[in-house]
């Protein structure tokens, strides 16, 4: 379908459609800001975020702090992030907008919607939303047949069965090829309460390539969130309304730099996700330094409590050829696991919170993946990396045809 027959009206784009939506997503700035990479960043009041028009947040109060931080490590300036170097964080990777401004004072970043994302997704109703089957199932919850033919393939390490308060990680960050635009591939942590049908609540953090979703193949930080498997619940970044955004430096989706090469410089950013156990919301760190937001407890079931499984690893979507090749979209670095440092990606000092608020190595680890041949992990532990783990693969190849 051409973007010509989509602005005519067919599947359900119309432009009073468009427009009012955008109008949802694109809150009146105080200051925009363009960036090199071709995004608008609009800095909006923190009180006016898209939050905020949704049915339990209505008469929500912003929590600029969370109550306790699970690393002991809490100043202001992590809130604030007043440093005048800001790339001084995860390896000096910084966002690209950085360069051409910064937000004031009681704002927040937005990346602004276009027309353009709107028209490249299936509707309006879906946009920015992940299909409900991009969920990994370890324990082989559906056979194996079932898993590939969804369209979603994992590398993964997790833990289950347990009672978690969060989860860290350090994640390499690369550029992945993706082989066609409604394809993408991502790294991620998943901090995941209930089952796998209908109710499972995710809250989800890490980087991604998604040309359908930015029209772009770049590198971006993002966030999701469902509880409802996917299906009507959630979205990236703040595509609807349900995370509370305080930190006036990080744009969720916004693209980052510099990214690692093969065979030589290696960055990764640090993420963290934790329950606060005053208040009861999801907080989200990233790097050691900026905590961005929150998710609030109202929007879960099973995550106003506690987590019972995470999850940390890749995510590609296949959506295979009419001659049912795969893909050759690629996980992580695009190279298999046993490559090893600097040429496959990794995910480092794995950590989960628990009850006390105290990051820990989790126990019992296990590791998964849909189609080793395709993309696989491997496993390590000890040193200065912790519990850690490489992942990764090409898709097509001699193995996976």
């Amino acid at each position: 379908m051409t973007v010509a027959s989509l602005m005519s009206g067919e599947n359900g784009f119309s432009d009073l459609k468009i427009r009012k939506h955008l109008k949802q997503l694109n809150k009146p700035p105080l200051k925009s800001i363009k960036s090199p990479d071709g995004d608008v960043i609009d800095c909006i009041p923190i009180t006016n975020q898209p939050a905020f028009s949704h049915p339990l947040l209505i008469n929500h109060t912003v929590q600029m702090r969370p109550s306790l931080n699970p690393e002991s490590v809490f100043s202001e300036s992590k809130v604030s992030s007043k440093s005048k170097n800001q790339k001084k964080f995860d390896g000096i990777i910084s966002q690209l907008w950085h360069v051409n401004g910064k937000c004031p004072v009681n704002t927040i970043p937005i990346r602004r919607t276009s027309k353009q994302d709107l028209y490249r997704a299936s509707s309006i109703e879906n946009f920015g939303m992940k299909n409900k089957k991009s969920i990994p199932k370890p324990k082989s919850y559906e056979p194996a047949s079932v898993l590939t033919q969804n369209g979603h393939q994992h590398a993964i390490m997790y833990v289950e069965d347990g009672v978690f308060y969060g989860a860290k990680a350090k994640i390499n960050v690369w550029k992945p090829n993706v082989e066609m635009p409604n394809e993408f591939s991502l790294a991620q942590i998943w901090v995941l309460g209930g089952n796998f049908n209908s109710d499972l609540n995710s809250i989800e953090a890490g980087w991604q390539v998604s040309p359908q979703l930015y029209g772009d193949n770049r590198t971006r930080l993002f966030t999701y969130w469902t509880s409802d498997a996917y299906q009507g619940t959630g979205c990236y970044n703040m595509l609807c309304a349900g995370f509370v955004q305080i930190n006036r430096d990080i744009a969720m989706g916004g693209s980052i730099s510099p990214l690692s090469n093969y065979g030589t410089s290696q960055y990764d950013i640090t993420i963290l996700i934790w329950k606060d156990p005053k208040e009861g919301h999801w907080w989200l760190q990233f790097g050691e330094k900026y905590i961005i937001g929150y998710w609030p407890a109202s929007l879960f079931s099973y995550l106003s409590e506690s987590a019972s499984m995470i999850e940390w690893g890749g995510e590609v979507v296949n959506s295979q050829s009419e001659e049912g090749q795969h893909t050759t979209t690629q996980m992580g670095s695009g190279r298999f696991a046993q490559e090893g440092w600097g040429k496959a990606s990794y995910f480092k000092n794995v950590q989960v919170v628990d009850g006390s608020n105290e990051l820990r190595n989790p126990e019992n680890l296990q590791v998964f993946t849909d189609q080793e041949n395709c993309y696989n992990v491997k496993s390590g532990n000890g040193g200065s990396w912790g519990s850690h783990f490489y992942y990764g693969g090409p898709g097509r190849n001699p193995n996976c045809p």
